[in-house]
């Protein structure tokens, strides 16, 4: 079995993305803060979008997330409530493709901000040699949503959202810049520790539940061989769990990888049968405890936890001790 390392899709940031033309829909009439409070009232679709917009919009913002903390995100639907809120906002963050019910939500909103816009969808195969339409598992028709997992497409969208909330909020433009600008730089600082932590493991393939990570392996040289695709709750074929086990055993994995709002077992049992270890690789869909975590403390435990088990040791900067694995015999 070959296993497809994702083809490399070169970020360009042309003037007019940078600028939110290509990023901020709107329909007319001047734009200004609505709320009470005269704060921009920001509607966020999910938590990568939610701590974009905190962190770029600072004190000037109110921020509503529409996918509650602990919830999958791809499961959402929207009530009637929640869409009025999307209506009324005075811009909108999202990322087109993920959440059919967002994505319907937003058609006709004032000011709506794609984060795909900035960073365009690939399309990530569980394996190579596989065409379209074969019964295996692909991306999406819009191409697989995880870009907020390299740090690096993130931080474009950063740029996008500061560009969107300085054109919606004219007053305060200078700050929503500064912010944005000050998030890149802690983006970037994230992806050199992700490059220096990762520079001499001695493995490059890793396990994984849930095909979250192509992205994240492609920017930094690594294969992701994922159980399920891109739909968290889809369920593995017979046929896929053995590529899974042979491309293991081929590699010399030591852990097999699951998430946080996920149920492990179906990892757990994919371990137990080779023998590995379990630890958590975090798509960071949403955040369990957002008052002790956030995007960046949880990026950089996932970096600790895949040193540990693609074999590096030399010092990251920045990155904290792997969480411990769980070892087959205790696992259910």
């Amino acid at each position: 079995m070959m296993i497809r390392r994702p083809v490399r899709t070169a970020i360009a940031l042309t003037a007019a993305a940078l600028s939110g033309t290509l990023l901020l829909t709107a329909c007319g009439g001047e734009s200004k803060a609505q709320g009470s409070d005269g704060k921009l009232d920001v509607v966020a679709s999910f938590y990568p979008m939610e701590f974009l917009a905190a962190q770029i919009g600072g004190e000037h913002v109110k921020v509503t997330d529409l996918t509650p903390a602990g919830v999958e995100p791809h499961d959402l639907e929207l009530t009637a409530k929640q869409v009025a809120r999307v209506k009324k906002a005075d811009a909108v963050v999202y990322l087109k493709g993920l959440q059919p019910t967002v994505d319907k939500a937003v058609s006709g909103t004032k000011r709506a901000v794609d984060a795909t816009a900035a960073s365009p969808l690939a399309d990530h195969h569980l394996d190579e040699g596989h065409a379209e339409g074969d019964g295996h598992d692909h991306a999406g028709p819009a191409g697989d949503p995880h870009i907020w997992l390299d740090p690096t497409r993130y931080a474009a969208v950063a740029r996008s959202v500061g560009a969107g909330f300085a054109e919606a909020d004219p007053a305060h433009a200078a700050d929503y810049r500064k912010n944005a600008d000050e998030l890149v730089a802690r983006l970037t600082a994230l992806d050199e520790d992700f490059k220096a932590g990762l520079k001499d493991a001695t493995s490059r393939t890793f396990v994984t539940s849930h095909a979250a990570f192509g992205y994240l392996a492609d920017h930094y040289g690594l294969t992701q061989v994922a159980i399920n695709g891109v739909d968290p709750e889809s369920e593995p074929t017979p046929a896929r769990l053995a590529e899974v086990q042979k491309a293991a055993r081929d590699n010399g994995a030591t852990t097999v990888f699951f998430e946080t709002l996920v149920s492990p077992k179906l990892a757990e049992t994919v371990a137990k049968d080779l023998g590995l270890k379990t630890a958590v690789l975090d798509p960071l869909e949403g955040v369990k405890e957002p008052a002790k975590d956030d995007y960046l403390t949880v990026m950089r435990q996932n970096l600790a936890n895949l040193r540990a088990a693609l074999g590096a040791t030399a010092a990251a900067p920045g990155t904290p001790a792997a969480a411990p694995a769980t070892t087959p015999a205790t696992t259910s």
